[in-house]
């Protein structure tokens, strides 16, 4: 049975920085009732993904990004074809288009919580500066999953957004 919450965490736990996705769902999983939630983690996204979303309420992708001005950000994901569609790496929003290419249907509401991210040499560890960004972004996935409400995560979406703009 499909629980209600998907919490997809994707990244290489061999690779630096790129485990965060990763290591959050285990922060999750230790610390979390997961009683309304499944967990799903994977190297990376992929086009057979788009079934995972099938019967979800709440969708929360989380992977690592250099592209944060913030320990973390979070945002509304919308289905849009990019360059990764014809790649074997997909971002999240092209799996929500192929979810809506397969199933003649609207994706369920789907965000992304994006942990920055510094480096991704193969064989490392997470960076010092990573660690305190996953503490911040756990806790922030805790508040989600503990709210889950989709006025709720689209009213912290909208606050991530404000915060990275003042």
């Amino acid at each position: 049975m499909v629980k209600p919450v998907l919490l997809f965490g994707y990244g290489n736990l061999s690779r630096g920085d790129d485990a965060l996705g990763p290591l959050l769902l285990e922060f999750v999983e230790s610390h979390q009732g997961l009683g309304n939630i499944d967990i799903l983690s994977d190297f990376q996204l992929q086009i057979e993904h788009a079934l995972d979303l099938e019967g979800r309420a709440l969708v929360l992708f989380v992977d690592a990004s250099v592209s944060c001005a913030k320990a973390f950000d979070f945002a509304e994901l919308s289905p849009a074809r990019d360059k990764s569609y014809s790649t074997h790496a997909l971002s999240p929003s092209t799996v929500l288009a192929v979810y809506q290419d397969v199933r003649k249907q609207t994706p369920p509401p789907c965000f992304l919580l994006s942990i920055r991210a510094e480096q991704f040499e193969l064989g490392s560890g997470l960076s010092p500066e990573a660690e305190v960004c996953l503490t911040q972004a756990s806790q922030f996935a805790t508040l989600l999953l503990n709210n889950p409400a989709l006025d709720f995560w689209r009213q912290q979406a909208k606050l991530c957004k404000e915060e990275s703009h003042a």
